[in-house]
C-alpha cells in the first residue's frame, strides 16, 4: 500500500503581501494605472483606525502609532497585496533592496514595453530599462526591469515566456499567473 504524504499545514500559495504606505488613496491611484489592480475592500477605515497595546503587539509596531486604514487589492490572477497607511513615531521610509525582509515583488507582464510605459505614466521611476534575463533565466523575450513606486518601494516587473532552461533543473514547475480573464477570450 502506498503511503500519502501529509500536506497539513503546508501552505497552497502566497495569497498576499502587505504594504505600508504614506497615502492608501494616492497609492491605490497608482496601482490602478500601473497595474490595473482593483480595490476588493476596505477593512480598516479613517472612521475606525487600529491602535492601542493589542494592535500594536499584533502587528509588532512602534508605541502610538495608527493603523489609519487597511484596503486588500487584487493584482491580475496572482496574490493580492494589502495596503496599510500607518502613522507613528519612529516611521522610515521604505527599505533598500540590501536591507532586510521583503526587498520587492514582481509583477507578470506579457509585453514588458507597455508595462513599463504604464509604470511610468502611472509616477514610477524605473530603474532601468528592460533587459535580458540572466543565467538560467535567459531565453526568448525573457526580460525584466525594476522601478520604484512614488512611495519608494521596489517593484520588478518581468516576462518570462521561454521557461524550458529553468523548467529543465527544477523539481517543480515555476508558477507563472494565468492570462487575465478578459485576454482568454481574445
Amino acid at each position: 500500500m502506498k503511503e500519502t504524504q501529509d500536506y497539513s499545514g503546508l501552505p497552497r500559495g502566497i495569497d498576499h503581501v502587505g504594504v505600508t504606505v504614506p497615502d492608501i488613496d494616492a497609492a491605490l491611484h497608482f496601482l490602478e494605472k500601473a497595474f490595473g489592480a482593483v480595490p476588493l475592500y476596505r477593512n480598516v477605515t479613517p472612521d475606525h483606525p487600529q491602535q492601542g497595546n493589542r494592535v500594536e503587539k499584533i502587528l509588532d509596531l512602534v508605541p502610538g502609532t495608527v493603523v489609519k486604514e487597511m484596503c486588500m487589492v487584487a493584482l491580475g490572477q496572482g496574490p493580492c497585496i494589502e495596503l496599510f497607511e500607518m502613522h507613528g513615531p519612529e516611521q522610515h521610509a521604505a527599505l533598500r533592496p540590501c536591507d532586510f525582509g521583503l526587498q520587492h515583488f514582481a509583477v507578470y507582464v506579457d509585453d514588458i514595453e507597455a508595462g513599463c510605459a504604464r509604470f511610468k505614466d502611472a509616477g514610477g521611476v524605473l530603474m532601468t530599462e528592460p533587459q535580458k534575463q540572466p543565467s538560467l533565466e535567459e531565453g526568448p523575450g525573457n526580460l525584466f526591469c525594476y522601478g520604484k513606486t512614488p512611495w519608494g518601494m521596489i517593484v520588478e516587473l518581468l516576462a518570462t515566456p521561454s521557461r524550458e532552461r529553468f523548467d529543465a533543473v527544477s523539481p517543480e514547475k515555476r508558477y507563472q499567473p494565468p492570462r487575465r480573464q478578459s485576454e482568454k477570450a481574445e
